[in-house]
C-alpha cells in the first residue's frame, strides 16, 4: 500500500480550500498529499456566494453587486452593503484554480475513486476505496453522513435546500447593479421560503427559490415557483441557461467529537457550514486558513519529517456564535414558519453592515446585542429557557 502525509477522503470545497492553503503556505512541500473522490470536478456543478470587504478570493467572482434587495409581503428594503460587496464565484472557476495549483507540485496527487472505508489504527490510518487501499498518517474527511446527525435528538437537523436556474429573458427587468438577498414574499406554506435573485445583465440572472426546512420538496415544485414567480417579474419570453440544485445541512450537532488524533472531520462533515445560514464559501476560507496554521505548528515541533506532532481533537473551538445558531435553529425546528420574520427583523431597522458582521462572527458582544435586539424577543426567550433546562 502506498503512504502518504495527509490524505482528503472527499474533495470538495473545504479539501481543495485546504490544499490550496497547504500550497500557498510553502511548509508542505516535503509532505506527501492525496486526495481521492469520484467526482473529478470537471463541471460547473454549484455557485457560492459570500459578502466580503477584504478581497477573498477577489479574481474568482464572476459577480458583485455592492447593494441587495430584502423583501417580504409587507416590505422591502435596499441594503447598502458598503464596506461589503456581495460576490458569485462559479464551482467550476474555483476547481480549477485549485487544481492548476496542485499540477504545479509534484507531493499533491489526485485519485479518482470512491471512498468505502476509513479508520485509525493505532499511529497511522487506513483508507480503502472500491480498488484499493491506502496508508497515511493522517486523514481530513470531508464526507457528510447525514445518519450521524438524524440518529439523535438534542441538536435540529434541517436543509438548505434549492433549484436555481439561470435564464435569459427577452424583457430588460433586472438590475445588474442590485441583488435580491432574500425575497419572503412568496407563500411561505408554514415553512421558511424565499427568492434570491442574482442579476449579471439586465436581462440575465441566477433565479432560486431556496427553503429552510426538515423536509425536501419534489423537483417540479421548485420548478412551479420559479416560473410562477418569473411571471410575477414581468417575463414572457426567457430561455434557461443552467441549472443548478442543492441541500445544505443546517446543525449546530457538536461534529468534533468525532475526531480523533489523526482523523479530522472538515466541511459540512465537520460543521464548518454556517448553521443559521448555510453558507459556506467564507467560513470554510477561515476554517481552512486556521487549520492550515494549525498543522504547521505540529510540523514546526515534530521530531522528524515523518510525523507531524499534530493531535487533530485540539483543533476545534467552539465560540458564542455556535450558541446563537443553536437557539435560532431551535426555534426553526419547532416553528419552521417563523424564518422570514426573524430575518426580515434584522435588516428592516437594523444596521445591515454589523448583521452581515455578526452572520461572517466578527462581531464584539456589544455589537451581538444590536443585532440580537432586533429579533422577536419572545421566541429567542423560550429557546434559551428550553436549552438552560434541558428540553432538547
Amino acid at each position: 500500500m502506498k503512504h502518504y502525509h495527509y490524505i482528503f477522503t472527499g474533495s470538495g470545497l473545504s479539501a481543495l480550500m485546504t490544499v490550496y492553503e497547504m500550497v500557498l503556505s510553502g511548509k508542505f512541500e516535503d509532505k506527501t498529499i492525496l486526495l481521492i473522490d469520484e467526482n473529478t470536478k470537471k463541471t460547473n456543478d454549484r455557485t457560492w456566494c459570500l459578502w466580503d470587504e477584504k478581497g477573498l478570493y477577489n479574481k474568482l467572482a464572476s459577480a458583485k453587486w455592492n447593494s441587495a434587495w430584502l423583501k417580504n409581503e409587507n416590505f422591502e428594503r435596499q441594503l447598502n452593503l458598503n464596506p461589503y460587496q456581495y460576490k458569485m464565484i462559479k464551482g467550476l472557476d474555483f476547481y480549477n484554480m485549485v487544481f492548476d495549483s496542485i499540477s504545479k507540485n509534484d507531493n499533491i496527487h489526485f485519485v479518482n475513486q470512491i471512498v468505502v472505508d476509513f479508520k485509525e489504527l493505532g499511529n497511522h490510518c487506513v483508507v480503502k476505496t472500491e480498488t484499493e487501499s491506502f496508508t497515511c498518517n493522517q486523514i481530513f474527511n470531508s464526507i457528510f453522513n447525514p445518519e450521524i446527525v438524524k440518529s439523535q435528538t438534542k441538536y435540529p437537523f434541517l436543509h438548505q435546500h434549492f433549484i436555481g436556474w439561470f435564464i435569459k429573458s427577452k424583457e430588460a427587468v433586472f438590475n445588474p447593479d442590485c441583488a435580491t438577498f432574500m425575497d419572503f414574499s412568496v407563500e411561505q406554506r408554514g415553512n421558511t421560503r424565499f427568492m434570491y435573485i442574482l442579476p449579471t445583465s439586465e436581462t440575465e440572472a441566477l433565479i432560486e427559490y431556496t427553503l429552510f426546512s426538515k423536509d425536501l420538496l419534489e423537483k417540479q415544485e421548485y420548478e412551479t415557483e420559479i416560473q410562477n414567480y418569473i411571471q410575477k417579474l414581468g417575463i414572457t419570453e426567457y430561455e434557461i441557461i443552467e441549472k443548478e440544485q442543492g441541500n445544505i445541512p443546517m446543525t449546530c450537532y457538536p461534529f468534533w467529537k468525532h475526531n480523533s488524533k489523526n482523523i479530522l472531520n472538515i466541511g459540512s462533515a465537520g460543521g464548518w457550514t454556517k448553521a443559521s445560514t448555510g453558507y459556506t464559501f467564507k467560513n470554510t476560507a477561515k476554517k481552512s486558513k486556521a487549520l492550515v496554521c494549525f498543522l504547521e505548528k505540529g510540523i514546526s515541533t515534530a521530531l522528524d519529517e515523518t510525523n507531524t506532532n499534530t493531535d487533530l481533537r485540539k483543533f476545534h473551538k467552539k465560540n458564542k456564535f455556535w450558541f446563537y445558531d443553536l437557539l435560532l435553529l431551535d426555534i426553526l425546528d419547532k416553528k419552521n414558519e417563523l424564518g422570514s420574520t426573524i430575518f426580515s427583523a434584522l435588516f428592516e431597522k437594523g444596521n445591515a453592515t454589523v448583521v452581515f458582521k455578526f452572520l461572517d462572527e466578527e462581531t464584539s458582544f456589544w455589537e451581538d446585542l444590536q443585532v440580537i435586539w432586533k429579533c422577536p424577543t419572545g421566541v429567542f426567550i423560550k429557546a434559551l429557557f428550553g436549552r438552560m433546562i434541558g428540553l432538547r
